[in-house]
């Protein structure tokens, strides 16, 4: 039988922040502390989510585009990347 090892986080809040989570809470049917973790929780993985996406501007995703349609020929210092690259993982 494998025992989970939970961690405790603590936070130090004035009365009218601790009133506020607990009435959502309340509304939601959870307790302050199910609360709590689950609207960081939903709150962190936006954040780590938004950091994964790339954003470009209009402007920026049609060059994007451009350019993966018509790229570039490499030119001295790409063809020198890709030489030591290949040297490097031999």
């Amino acid at each position: 039988m494998s025992t989970v090892n939970n961690e405790r986080i603590t936070a130090r809040v004035n009365e009218h922040i601790k009133a506020t989570l607990t009435t959502a809470a309340d509304l939601t049917g959870a307790t302050l502390n199910q609360f709590l973790v689950q609207s960081a929780l939903e709150k962190a993985e936006q954040i780590i989510e938004k950091d994964k996406l790339i954003q470009l501007s209009q402007q920026d995703t049609q060059l994007f585009f451009k350019l993966l349609d018509n790229p570039p020929k490499p030119n001295d210092k790409l063809k020198n990347a890709v030489k030591n690259y290949q040297a490097y993982i031999k």
